[in-house]
């Protein structure tokens, strides 16, 4: 993780997902979903060793969620969790 880098949320409810800060740009409208499936990966090493692979998939958000998450602030980057 490094200082530009977004946190786009968790997994399983502890582990952090990050996103370099210029994907995120492209992403932030968007609800970004990883599923963990069967069968062997082509891209993460995690994955080799279980014998799982992720998939991930989006969908745009609706105008109320957008308005939540603008309410919410900017998400944490690597840097306000270095400091903080």
């Amino acid at each position: 993780m490094g200082a530009q880098d977004v946190l786009l949320g968790r997994v399983a409810g502890d582990t952090p997902v990050w996103i370099g800060a210029r994907q995120f740009e492209y992403w932030r409208h968007t609800q970004v979903i990883i599923d963990v499936v069967p069968g062997r990966g082509s891209g993460m090493s995690l994955e080799a060793p279980e014998g799982v692979r992720f998939v991930t998939r989006s969908r745009v958000f609706t105008d109320a969620e957008a308005a939540l998450l603008e309410d919410a602030g900017e998400p944490a980057t690597g840097a306000s969790a270095e400091v903080g």
